[in-house]
Parts: C-alpha cells; structure tokens; sequence
C-alpha cells in the first residue's frame, strides 16, 4: 500500500517498561483498549516517582492527540 507515515517504524522496540524501571521509574503497559483506564487510574495514584506509559496499538490506529504535517502545535487535532 501506498501509505505515509510520521513515524519511525522501529521492528524491534525496546520493553518502555523495563526501560523505565531501569531509570529508577514506574512503567506501566496498555496492551489493549480495556486497559487504558486502569493503567491511567494507576499513575494517577502515584506522586512521587516518574511514570512511563506505554500504549501498544496496531500501526493503522489513529491516535489523538495528532499535530498533522507540517502544522504547528496549537493546531493539534484532538478528536
């Protein structure tokens, strides 16, 4: 398919959290959409430790929110 993409498509991506717990923070992992509250009730809890999040989707996902190309910041698109 004749798709362009804005990101860098990585074939193997490291573990975000053992990497964050490696630097001394909480990762926390989403796998699939029924998770997403937990993990963010979950790091809200937390106060006095950085937290790192990662949300795992499928590459054809659109993820909000997105800045489209060559937009600035303020012209984030959030739904």
């Amino acid at each position: 398919m004749n798709k362009k993409y804005s990101d860098t498509c990585l074939e193997v991506q490291p573990d975000f959290v053992k990497l964050a717990e490696a630097y001394g923070c909480i990762g926390l992992r989403a796998e699939k959409p029924s998770d997403v509250e937990a993990v963010l009730r979950e790091s809200l809890k937390i106060k006095d430790i950085p937290v790192v999040m990662d949300f795992v989707c499928d590459r054809e996902e659109n993820v909000y929110p997105m800045v489209p190309a060559g937009a600035s910041i303020d012209e984030m698109i959030i739904r």
